[in-house]
C-alpha cells in the first residue's frame, strides 16, 4: 500500500490568556457591573445599553485581537 504522510500545521490559531482575560472582564462589567451602577445611578435604559453595546465590542475585538468579528456578538444582544 501507499506510504501515509503526516502534514503537521505550521501555523497555530492561539490566542493569549492576558487576552482571554480581559475579553472576560469586559463582558462580566458589561453583563453585571454596568446595569447595577445604571441602576444605582437612575441612568436611563438608552444609555445603558449603549454602555454595554460598547464593552461587549471592546470584549469582542480584545479577545479576537481584531475588528472584523466584533459586531457579531453585540447584533443579537439585548439590552432588556
Amino acid at each position: 500500500m501507499g506510504e501515509q504522510q503526516l502534514v503537521e500545521p505550521t501555523q497555530t490559531n492561539s490566542i493569549p490568556a492576558s487576552s482571554v482575560l480581559l475579553g472576560t472582564g469586559l463582558a462580566l462589567a458589561s453583563l453585571i457591573i454596568v446595569p447595577a451602577l445604571a441602576t444605582r445611578f437612575g441612568l436611563g435604559s438608552s444609555l445603558t445599553g449603549a454602555l454595554r453595546i460598547a464593552l461587549m465590542k471592546a470584549s469582542a475585538k480584545a479577545s479576537l485581537g481584531k475588528s472584523e468579528g466584533s459586531d457579531a456578538c453585540t447584533t443579537s444582544f439585548s439590552c432588556h
